[in-house]
């Protein structure tokens, strides 16, 4: 007798049960009278909503015609209930936890995954930086099937570091971030010892990051009518910030007093204070005047803080209106902001500060794309006599 796996999916944020299209039309005319059988496209299956009364009708249904294996299905069931947590916290991304369900973990990896995770929430860490770390440590988790992470040897992580520099073609940055992402569990949550884990990382390239004309910031501001986005890309201007923090901030973070902007928990948990600009405070008094924002300066439809990808959004729309083709998100607006403010003269140092750069390393990229550096120095060609 034919066997077809019950396979576990996510279909448009559901969960449910797929069965492979048979090659038998006798029998995909018998699925096909399932009650509440679709057939999706995208993964080229018939599926119906998990739940206990169509997996008992799937059964009875088929019982004659196929045999059904629930393997899979059963393990993403037993899956669940460990990871049932995880769906539930709030610092973690719904869709990560999904993922687990999945793609199940052995048992002594699943614990692991769960400490990890555990102890990245005990320690502090961002939100972002927990879901990239979770992302990155869950990836080699699912590619070990039985073996146990704790087991690994230093070569072994190597060679899975290779092959994904190689296979998977990981980028310089996005290595370094598994490599943090992976000294963090053998370091941190193992307790090794830190040279066990010292491994060979590739050189970062020097990248420029890219720069906004003033003209170029003006044609944006101008073409962005709405009130509310206008005053998110400005803020986010004048005050040169992460897209996060800009997210993040609160009604009461603005200070019209002292004339300064309180950022908290920006990149690496630091708090700082950036200045408020005058151009700034009038326009947020006027959105503040018809928008009435609670506690989070920019709040999303359903209230509470606005969505990342919805401001985003708001700037990607407003440089195709200003017709600006540099690429860049609301990142782009805080590599101008530096660069402007190093342009009319303030000292690296206090842009340093305003940025909350750990090493001043970091903000002198902005001496490499000063216009008025560059602009200063004579071309050998302009010399010759031509």
């Amino acid at each position: 007798m034919l066997t077809l796996t019950i396979a576990p999916l996510h279909i448009r944020g559901q969960e449910a049960m797929g069965i492979p299209q048979p090659l038998d039309k006798n029998l995909e005319y018998a699925i096909r009278k399932i009650k509440g059988i679709k057939w999706s496209g995208t993964h080229k299956l018939w599926y119906v909503p998990l739940n206990k009364e169509q997996y008992h009708q799937l059964r009875e249904t088929l019982k004659d015609k196929v045999q059904l294996d629930s393997t899979l299905l059963k393990q993403y069931l037993e899956q669940r209930k460990s990871v049932q947590p995880l769906m539930k916290s709030k610092r973690i991304n719904r869709t990560r936890a999904e993922m687990l369900l999945l793609h199940p973990l052995n048992k002594d990896n699943l614990e692991a995954f769960t400490q990890y995770q555990e102890l990245l929430q005990l320690k502090g860490y961002s939100p972002q930086t927990l879901k990239t770390y979770c992302s990155e440590f869950h990836l080699l988790l699912r590619l070990l099937v039985k073996a146990k992470v704790s087991d690994l040897t230093k070569q072994q992580v190597q060679s899975y570091l290779l092959w994904l520099l190689n296979k998977r073609h990981y980028s310089a940055t996005h290595l370094h971030t598994t490599i943090n992402a992976l000294k963090f569990y053998f370091e941190q949550v193992l307790g090794r010892r830190r040279e066990f884990y010292d491994l060979p990382r590739p050189q970062r390239p020097l990248k420029l990051p890219p720069v906004l004309a003033e003209s170029e910031v003006v044609r944006i501001i101008q073409q962005t009518s709405n009130l509310k986005h206008r005053a998110l890309l400005m803020t986010a201007y004048a005050a040169g910030l992460r897209v996060g923090e800009l997210v993040r901030l609160k009604v009461k973070d603005i200070d019209s007093q002292r004339m300064v902007i309180h950022i908290h928990e920006g990149k690496g948990g630091k708090d700082r204070m950036v200045q408020l600009s005058q151009v700034l405070l009038t326009i947020l008094r006027e959105y503040y005047s018809k928008y009435k924002p609670k506690e989070y300066l920019f709040e999303g439809e359903g209230g509470g803080a606005y969505c990342v990808r919805s401001a985003q959004k708001v700037l990607a729309q407003a440089k195709i209106r200003a017709k600006v083709n540099k690429k860049g998100s609301i990142h782009l607006l805080r590599h101008s902001y530096a660069t402007h403010l190093l342009e009319a003269g303030t000292d690296i140092r206090y842009i340093q500060e305003l940025l909350g750069h750990n090493s001043l390393k970091t903000t002198l990229r902005y001496t490499h794309v000063s216009m008025k550096n560059i602009a200063s120095i004579q071309s050998p060609l302009d010399r010759l006599p031509l």
